[in-house]
């Protein structure tokens, strides 16, 4: 919650790549740093210092989208988050396998130290280096995308974008609120959005961390909750390929909500239909986050759109603050 108000506006200002590497490879320090606390309160500090500063999601998540036409938005979007889930089943067969907690963080947060690879893998976003006035660096990464993609340029064209756009859109986090909040469509977007994401990352967070109380091996139950996100992921392309955005994330919300409401009502004796039940909840669950995710990005300008995305996502982890207590309700 904390960190995203400042992950928002610094990507919104140094730029997407330079955000993801600064915030990849912080993440991965004090990720390891944390297996070397001496005490819980060391632990604790480091944990949300980690949180706060280390997570890449956001800034990640924007250049995905802004780095592919709108065509090509919501099928990208989508392959990138295949990841997402791999990396949770993997997450679970490493704590399988790896059960002491120190080794464990060491093994899990190793790998973020290559994120500064990122400086010569990545290109950054054209349409925050337009919104910045830094029209000749956004035009080359468009011809080398042209280039690579066998796509021939008009030059013209590209020109004439180049010269339209200037750095007026340059706001600072309290220009980007003022901008938002004195729009009477952008500030009820702005509350529509915190709404879904304290539910989403609620139901999510929460179906996620209750999945190690089912029956049977818990890194397995965890990892299978993982992998039913991969059907989903699926399902949300074609979906937002072929429809508009509000109803089918309404209906996802609807269904999850009834398959989770239902859990309380089914027979003890029944250990599959229970099952079920949960892995369809967390299905619907997994689908009307990634909509919430693109949908947010979509209903703002680009010059506001990480702030605000970030913004949305601080306030609505509300939800994932109140999720891991949702075990205490089994009693």
């Amino acid at each position: 919650m904390f960190g995203l108000l400042f992950v928002g506006p610094l990507s919104d200002r140094i730029g997407r790549k330079k955000a993801i590497v600064l915030t990849g490879m912080t993440g991965g320090v004090l990720g390891i740093a944390k297996s070397f606390a001496p005490n819980y309160a060391w632990y604790m500090v480091l944990e949300f210092l980690e949180s706060a500063f280390g997570d890449s999601c956001s800034p990640v998540y924007i250049l995905n989208v802004e780095i592919v036409t709108t065509k090509k938005r919501v099928p990208f979007y989508v392959i990138c988050g295949i990841g997402y889930a791999i990396g949770g089943v993997i997450q679970a067969l490493i704590a399988w396998q790896v059960q002491d907690w120190r080794n464990f963080l060491r093994v899990l947060y190793a790998p973020a130290l290559l994120f500064f690879l990122y400086l010569y893998l990545l290109d950054e976003s054209p349409r925050w280096l337009l919104t910045k006035g830094r029209k000749n660096e956004a035009a080359a990464i468009i011809r080398k995308m042209a280039k690579t993609n066998k796509i021939k340029v008009d030059e013209k064209t590209l020109d004439g974008l180049v010269r339209d756009t200037d750095g007026d859109n340059d706001l600072g986090f309290k220009s980007v609120l003022k901008s938002t909040f004195t729009s009477i469509t952008l500030f009820r977007r702005f509350i529509v959005c915190v709404i879904w994401w304290i539910t989403s990352t609620f139901v999510n967070y929460g179906l996620t961390i209750a999945s190690v109380t089912l029956q049977g091996n818990r890194y397995l139950n965890f990892a299978i909750v993982s992998v039913v996100d991969l059907p989903g992921y699926f399902m949300v392309m074609y979906i937002l390929m072929n429809y508009r955005r509000k109803i089918p994330l309404i209906i996802t919300f609807l269904i999850g909500g009834v398959f989770c409401v239902g859990q309380p009502f089914l027979p003890l004796h029944l250990a599959w239909l229970s099952i079920t039940m949960f892995m369809i909840g967390k299905l619907m669950a997994s689908m009307f986050f990634m909509m919430t995710y693109m949908y947010t990005s979509e209903l703002f300008p680009t010059y506001t759109r990480n702030s605000m995305h970030a913004l949305c996502s601080s306030l609505g982890r509300i939800g994932s603050i109140a999720a891991p207590q949702m075990p205490l309700l089994v009693s």
